[in-house]
């Protein structure tokens, strides 16, 4: 039986995705100490008062 690409988004792919995410980060927290939380938090303070312009 052929699957059809639907586009969506299975539960077994936001699973794995989720994984990978907390996984990068459990690996910089440990090993790589590269501070990507904390990049991740500015660069969406950001994206926040950026959108805050339009408002």
């Amino acid at each position: 039986m052929k699957r059809r690409m639907t586009g969506h988004m299975t539960n077994r792919l936001a699973i794995v995705l989720g994984l990978l995410i907390v996984g990068f980060f459990i690996l910089d927290a440990v090993v790589l100490h590269l501070d990507a939380p904390v990049w991740v938090m500015r660069r969406l303070a950001e994206l926040i008062q950026k959108l805050a312009f339009w408002r």
